[in-house]
Parts: C-alpha cells; sequence; structure tokens
C-alpha cells in the first residue's frame, strides 16, 4: 500500500492510521478446515513419532552421514478436516503459497497433507499445494459465485502434474473425457516470469493466469528478455499473443489436449530409483564388494548423459531375496546393510523399509521392455538440450533417465528431429529454466510418420551417423561434453559469433558437422511425414543450401493410405520466418495425433514394436497392426457371470479402464482382478501402471487406483 501511495501521490505522507481494522481479514487456513490437531498415539498413549528428515550422524563403520534416528518428530491427526469455505466476493486475486507436492510432508506435516488429500479427493496427489487454491477459484468462477479470479503461482502451473487441474476446468481433457460444464477460458496468462524475493533474495520463476467463466480468447505475454534494475526489481520485455490461451498457457496448436496413442504404450518408462545412496558405488569399490560381477551393474543418470559419464556401478539386487543375498554375496549384503539400511530405515514406506536391500522402485516393466535388446534408447528428463542417444541394454538407467526400449535407428532419427523436438517442447514442462520431457505428454501422445523403405533406410543412417559422430568426439576429448556440444550448435544456428572456450568446442566437436547432420535429418524426417513443403522454412539459416539434392521422394498424396498431406485451409509457414513454421509443424502434429487416435478407437493401431505391445497380432497390407476387435468400453456388471479376461493387450487396458470408471471409489488390483474370469492379478498390477503412466488412472499412496 505504501509503494502504491508513494508512486502515486509523490512525497506526501498517508492518512494515519495507515493500516485501519476494517474486520475483514480472516488469518485461518484457506484450503482445509478441522476442529483441531492432536497428536497421533499407539495403544499405550505414547506418542507415534518418526524421523525429522534432516537431521544426521556418522555411521559408525563407514563415517558417511546417515539419518539420526534418535531425531524425531511426533505424527499429527487432524480431527474433522473438512473443505475450508471461502467468504463471498465479485473477484479472487491470491499469491498462494509455493509449496511442491513432494515438499508438502516435509513443510506442512505428514498429519496435514494425509488429511488436505482425504478432504480433496478429486484433486491429484502429485499437484502443487498453489493447485487447491486455483481449483478453488475454478469452482467458483464456474458456478457462478465469482466473477473472475487471478493468481501468481509457481511457473510449473503448466507442467503436466498441475496442468490436469487446468485442463478440467478448461474443458480440455486430453484423454477423450466428457467436456466440462460452463468451461473456464483463461483471459490473461503469463507463463514465465522473473521473481526476486526481496526478503531473502530468492529468485524464482513464477506464472500469472486470469480465468472466467465461458468460452473466449485471451491475451499472452511471452517473455522475451529481462534485465535486473536496482537490488529488487527486474526490467522486462513480452510479446504479445491473442486468442485461446490452452491448458498449457499456449496460443496455438492445443498440445496439451493430445491423447496418448496406444501404439506407443509400454515402449517408454523411466529408469530405476535407489531411495538410498549406499546402493552405489565406484568400480574399484565393486572390485571387492563383488569382484565376480553378479550384482554390480554399470549405471547411468541424467549428468551422465549431459555432462561426462561418473562411471558409477550400482548393486542390483533385483529378484534377489533376502536370505540368497547374505549367504551368496556376503560382501554386497554387508556393504547395502551398513549404507543403505539406515537410510531405508527412516523412510515413511513401509515396503521400502522391510525390502532394504533392493532398489526402491525396480521399474519391472522397463525391465521387462528392454530384455533380449543389445541396446535402447535414452533421454535425460530435465535437460537444457533434448538429446537422444543409444546406451548398451546391460546398462541401468536411473528414474532421471527415460528408457526407450527401440533398438531401431529409424525411431532415434525420428526423436532426434525438430519435428520431434518442438512437439517435446510445446508438451512438456519445465524445471526451473529447462525443459522437462514428460513421458506422457512428450512422448505417448507423439505420432510417428510411416516412411517409405528408401526413407526409412536413409533415416537410420543419419540417426546411426549421429549417435557415432557424437561418441566419437566425446572419447577423444574427456572435457567434451554433449551440452557444450549442443550449446554451440545453437549459437551457429542464431548466427551468433563464437568466443575462445566455444571456437574450442567448435574444433573438438566438430560442431558444423553435428549440424549438418541434424539439418540433413530434419529434412528427412519431414518427407517421411510428407511435409516436405516446410524444409526450406525450417532451415533457413540452418545451412539450407548445403542439404543434399537427392533425398528419397515422400509418399505420394493420397496414394498410399500412409501420412496425410495438410489439411485444407491450414496456415501455411511465413516466408523466411521459423516461428510460423514450428507453429504449422505443432498444427499438423496434433491433427494427426487426433486422426490416430481415432483410427486406434476403431481397432487400428500402429505399434511401435508389436512383438512387445502385442505379440501374435497381424499386420495389415499399410504396416498397421489390426486389433482383434474394436476397441469398447466393456466392464464387468455387478451382476451376471464375470467377464473374460481380454486376450489382447487392447482390449484389456480398455476393460480395466472402464472397470475402474465404473467403481464407485479406489480399487486394488486384487479388487478389479476379481471383476474377470481367470484375470492374473500381476497381469492387473502391471496394467494398472501403464494406465497411470498414460494419465489415464491415478495411483494413490496406499497403492490403490482412481480413473485418471
Amino acid at each position: 500500500y505504501l509503494q502504491w501511495h508513494f508512486r502515486t501521490h509523490g512525497a506526501v505522507n498517508p492518512p494515519e492510521p495507515v493500516i485501519r481494522d476494517y474486520r475483514n481479514i480472516q488469518c485461518r487456513d484457506a484450503v482445509l478446515d478441522y476442529d483441531r490437531m492432536e497428536w497421533v498415539t499407539d495403544e499405550a498413549g505414547r506418542p507415534v513419532t518418526r524421523w525429522d528428515g534432516r537431521t544426521c550422524k556418522p555411521h559408525p563403520v563407514t563415517g558417511e552421514l546417515v539419518p539420526d534416528e534418535s531425531a524425531q518428530v511426533p505424527l499429527e491427526r487432524y480431527v474433522n478436516p473438512r473443505r475450508a469455505a471461502w467468504p463471498a466476493a465479485d473477484f479472487v486475486v491470491g499469491n498462494p503459497p509455493f509449496i511442491g507436492a513432494k515438499a508438502m510432508r516435509s513443510t506442512l506435516g505428514d498429519g496435514y497433507v494425509e488429511a488436505l488429500r482425504a478432504t480433496w479427493s478429486e484433486v491429484p496427489e502429485s499437484v502443487d499445494y498453489v493447485m487447491y487454491w486455483w481449483h478453488i477459484g475454478a469452482d467458483l468462477v464456474r458456478s457462478g459465485k465469482v466473477q473472475r479470479f487471478g493468481f501468481i503461482t509457481t511457473n510449473s502451473l503448466s507442467q503436466t502434474f498441475n496442468r490436469r487441474i487446468l485442463e478440467q476446468h478448461l474443458g480440455t481433457s486430453p484423454q477423450g473425457g466428457e467436456p466440462a460444464q460452463r468451461p473456464l477460458s483463461l483471459i490473461f496468462a503469463v507463463p514465465d516470469h522473473p521473481w526476486v524475493d526481496t526478503a531473502d533474495g530468492a529468485a524464482v520463476r513464477i506464472s500469472m493466469t486470469v480465468a472466467v467463466a465461458g468460452e473466449g480468447p485471451g491475451q499472452r505475454l511471452r517473455l522475451l528478455s529481462e534485465q535486473g534494475v536496482g537490488a529488487d526489481g527486474m526490467q522486462v520485455e513480452f510479446a504479445r499473443q491473442d486468442g485461446p490461451i490452452n491448458a498449457d498457457l499456449s496460443i496455438g496448436a492445443d498440445i496439451g489436449s493430445a491423447t496418448s496413442l496406444l501404439a506407443n504404450a509400454g515402449v517408454a518408462n523411466r529408469g530405476v530409483q535407489l531411495l538410498a545412496s549406499g546402493f552405489a558405488l565406484s568400480e574399484d569399490d565393486a572390485q571387492v564388494v563383488d569382484p565376480q560381477g553378479r550384482v554390480a551393474t554399470v549405471y547411468r543418470n541424467g549428468k551422465d548423459l549431459t555432462n561426462r559419464p561418473r562411471n558409477t556401478l550400482v548393486l542390483d539386487t533385483y529378484q534377489w531375496s533376502h536370505d540368497d543375498l547374505r549367504r551368496d554375496l556376503p560382501g554386497v549384503y554387508q556393504w547395502l546393510i551398513d549404507r543403505a539400511k539406515p537410510e531405508r530405515d527412516q523412510n515413511p514406506r513401509q515396503s521400502y523399509r522391510e525390502n532394504w536391500w533392493l532398489l526402491g522402485e525396480n521399474q519391472p516393466q522397463m525391465r521387462r521392455s528392454v530384455a533380449g535388446l543389445s541396446r535402447y534408447i535414452a533421454t535425460a528428463i530435465t535437460a537444457k538440450h533434448r538429446v537422444f542417444q543409444f546406451l548398451d541394454a546391460r546398462t541401468l538407467a536411473d528414474q532421471a533417465l527415460l528408457v526407450i526400449a527401440l533398438p531401431d535407428a529409424l525411431y532415434l532419427g525420428v526423436l532426434s528431429s525438430r519435428v520431434h523436438v518442438l512437439w517435446a517442447l510445446a508438451a512438456g514442462g519445465t524445471l526451473e529454466d529447462r525443459p522437462r520431457y514428460n513421458k506422457t505428454r512428450c512422448f505417448d501422445t507423439f505420432p510417428f510418420p510411416d516412411p517409405t523403405e528408401p526413407l526409412k533406410a536413409h533415416i537410420r543412417q543419419l540417426a546411426e551417423d549421429l549417435d557415432a559422430h557424437r561418441k566419437a568426439r566425446e572419447a577423444l576429448y574427456p572435457g567434451l561434453t554433449m551440452t557444450g556440444m549442443y550449446n554451440v550448435l545453437e549459437q551457429l544456428r542464431r548466427g551468433e559469433p563464437l568466443g575462445p572456450k566455444e571456437r574450442q568446442v567448435h574444433e573438438q566437436g566438430l560442431v558444423s558437422v553435428l549440424r549438418q547432420l541434424h539439418d540433413e535429418l530434419d529434412a528427412a524426417v519431414l518427407a517421411a511425414y510428407g511435409w516436405a513443403d516446410l524444409t526450406a522454412a525450417l532451415l533457413a539459416g540452418s545451412a539450407a543450401r548445403t542439404l543434399p539434392r537427392s533425398l528419397p521422394d515422400p509418399a505420394p498424396a493420397g496414394g498410399t493410405g500412409r501420412m496425410p498431406r495438410p489439411a485444407q485451409g491450414m496456415a501455411r509457414p511465413a516466408e523466411g520466418g521459423d516461428d510460423r513454421v514450428e507453429a504449422v509443424i505443432l498444427e499438423r502434429l496434433a491433427a494427426l495425433n487426433a486422426e490416430r487416435a481415432a483410427a486406434e478407437r476403431r481397432g487400428l493401431i500402429r505399434w511401435l514394436r508389436p512383438a512387445l505391445q502385442h505379440p501374435g497380432g497381424h499386420a495389415d497390407g499399410d504396416g498397421a497392426v489390426q486389433a482383434e476387435a474394436p476397441l469398447g468400453l466393456a466392464a464387468p456388471t455387478a451382476c451376471g457371470p464375470k467377464p473374460d479376461w481380454p486376450r489382447t493387450l487392447p482390449e484389456q487396458l480398455q476393460a480395466l479402464r472402464a472397470a475402474l470408471a465404473a467403481r464407485a471409489g479406489p480399487a486394488s488390483a486384487a479388487d478389479l482382478a476379481q471383476g474377470f474370469t481367470r484375470a492374473p492379478r500381476a497381469r492387473v498390477a502391471e496394467l494398472l501402471e501403464t494406465l497411470a503412466s498414460l494419465g489415464h488412472a491415478r495411483r494413490l499412496e496406499d497403492g490403490r487406483y482412481l480413473p485418471g
């Protein structure tokens, strides 16, 4: 108020008292109401406690810091939790707390989070705390109780885990659900903006959104530049766009509403999660602990791919029982009991504590997907540059990597092209200023091309050359990194002069050769889609004149039933500009996603790897694999005989979706398996995880599921 007063009135003191008691400020919780908080006690009346999550002590054997079990905090219980009611208002404006979903328990307490999530059960557990405010504000506006609302949130608002709230209220659910009644429209959005907290100097990134009921256009401000001004301010420059604003805070092709394709299901999975640093060890330690190499496995995380491999190994005891490990590999057992068990003993999840000698998340579906392969494609989920590469199938990937179980270089080429990178940037989120590759939104929704055989061979060769070139240069120069090479590549594409350090990277990495390979690959992939009309505009400023003149011809329009030509009336790229051509590529990909999803509903699925995804299926003359029956939504009924467990993967997935939707509340794998005749419980559990990864189901902390 004082800042506003002096900016408005100059050096004129405000009336006193500056702050008056209007008796309209309520100091209370805005999302959760309850009668009282009490401590959780055991049968003897003693407080139940847990490790505070912070205090550590040196281990007596290793000397490394491990959780201090004596540092305990009591557990809380909130009595009669219920939804907080907001006062009547015309407008809602707020700057709710910035607390991420993973930090909520440590910040607010286990008892509060459990009461909050139980009370607001329709809000996904993966969302940030701020999204409860957004959800309440949206409900009030859609019901006509409030005219509009505006919130400042973290810039993670448009990320997949938070975007589900926006999709629900904007009526743009990507999985083909019923449109929202009286949906919202965003009339103002700033997806990314600097924010400096003058109290502690912390710099974060924020989003701003304003919403009203009904459907209509909005104004979107895209940040172009920012510069510090003084101690506590930023001077920013924006580009303004007008039009309907999507749930991902974009204008244009609604990539956020794209549907996950069954054709891509089960191929991409995250790597394992250790959940105790003691599983990792050096090569020298592995020679002592596991000299025969029975469980010590090469291990890679995101930094290994974007920077330099650390040559770290991990003790992968997957499928080893406790007793077998202690008897057959006592050295490994002792290493883990000294280094992993102390950390696991304090984990709040019982299964992690009881199975302390196993990795926290072993990702059996990922392991099955790469079984029998010689290599797979991997990418760092959070990275400045979206780079894909082949890894040896014996390499165990960390959760920071996405494992794509496709050994064919054709797919490496398509994924490495700017066609896919544009899609990934538009569909994915960000972590601070780094793009995140979300499997559900970036990979599962992406419609791959179906090129002619000559084009397939051409893309394969370019992809093999690209992968080999980068690895060969890194092997020659220990200081050269993937990030460094792609930083220089981006400078070349922008036409910026290189400094001494960048020139060294350019020479060591032969970055002009790298650029040439990418340009040829971009042209080949556009041809594979039948979109060669966009090549010149996309490659403007990217050495287009040096492209080979003898690319294989794309399939003729309308002659093969392969990739469609642009629809009549679709916008064309602007002369000489690449912003417009990128928008056109996204529009065409979104249209192709919708076409593929419609075909899958009719039973026509273009499996990426049929032997993994649909064993026993048959291919039609167009290269697609036809499901044995159209994909209906038959679900078990409450009365009458149980339906048989479907034979094919698509039918099983659809049957489980329908069964989950038909239940009144959460269901476990065992509950759903009982609804079918001869349904293997392990298979049902596996497919439920697949549905959750595709956004069709939501996994609760107790292991049960709700519809996505």
